[in-house]
């Protein structure tokens, strides 16, 4: 019984280590942000360009805004 248990104790700090290892650390690209970028890399590398993003419109005040 206590080799099943250091089994699954490794078996789950191996899964809970691939886990806490996946994404980046960064902060997150709206997604205009993902559109210029994505434009710029096809660029760069030679491929059709998607179409150009607009740019976002400014943000309106809500008024629950402050509650968040």
């Amino acid at each position: 019984m206590t080799g099943s248990r250091i089994l699954v104790t490794l078996t789950l700090l191996a899964a809970l280590a691939s886990v806490t290892a996946c994404g980046r650390k960064a902060g997150l690209d709206t997604p205009y942000e993902a559109a210029v970028q994505a434009r710029k890399d096809a660029e760069k590398a030679k491929q059709p360009l998607p179409p150009e993003p607009e740019k976002p419109v400014k943000d309106k005040k809500f008024i629950l805004d402050p509650l968040i």
